[in-house]
């Protein structure tokens, strides 16, 4: 495959992905995921499912071994460094800070381009009503139940502009009801945005509602 074949698509490219711990290989993969499309990759705990996430967006732990390139809509992820990659990432854990408000949580994310208290807070406040949470901007983000969390989480990756949406079992910690929901808000906004995903998870449900490609690791 050249390079002009790997850049001139749009959405997330992986070719020749090999992530290695000693002699052990934990990943192996090519995969082409387009715009609003998830990659699900899935397997038990501890099988370096989320190797591939730290991989891609820059924080890989040097224990490991990793090959491959990246490609997002022509730019090559690996020759950059972490934070300008732009990789939206949602863990198992929201991940907010105590000491904002759940209106400075999402504003925290908003490109320095963007300027002024007053707009940077308008901005906030729109994605928190586009989550349903139109009314909690001043709340503290302790007094949250775990699906209010998730999605101020949500909102605030996406402010971020990301090029890509990295999902490390953000639904894993939620009840089943709550799971569903949150399923169903993430990927639908992740096509809205036009963001590949990559989906890292050990739960069937959560492939199911994500759709697309699945690409299994093995046990540890």
């Amino acid at each position: 495959m050249t390079l002009d074949n790997l850049t001139t698509h749009q959405g997330l490219r992986l070719s020749g992905i090999h992530i290695c711990l000693g002699d052990r290989v934990l990943v192996a993969l090519n995969a082409r995921v387009l715009r609003g499309q998830t990659l699900t990759v899935m397997g038990p705990s501890g099988s370096g499912k989320s190797t591939l996430l730290a991989y891609l967006g820059g924080f890989l732990d040097p224990a490991f071994e990793a090959t491959g390139r990246v490609f997002v809509d022509g730019v090559d992820l690996i020759a950059l460094k972490a934070e300008k990659r732009r990789a939206g990432i949602l863990f198992q854990d929201p991940l907010l800070f105590p000491h904002l408000s759940v209106a400075d949580n999402i504003a925290i994310a908003i490109p320095e381009t963007v300027r002024g208290r007053r707009q940077r807070r308008a901005l906030a406040d729109a994605a928190l009503e586009e989550a349903g949470l139109a009314e909690y901007g001043d709340r503290d983000p302790d007094t949250l139940s775990g699906g209010q969390k998730a999605r101020v989480a949500l909102q605030r990756v996406l402010m971020s502009q990301p090029r890509l949406l990295l999902l490390d079992e953000p639904f894993s910690k939620l009840d089943a009801g709550l799971r569903e929901q949150t399923r169903q808000l993430v990927f639908d906004q992740a096509r809205r945005a036009g963001l590949p995903v990559v989906l890292v998870t050990h739960d069937e449900e959560d492939a199911h509602a994500a759709g697309g490609q699945v690409h299994e690791v093995g046990p540890a």
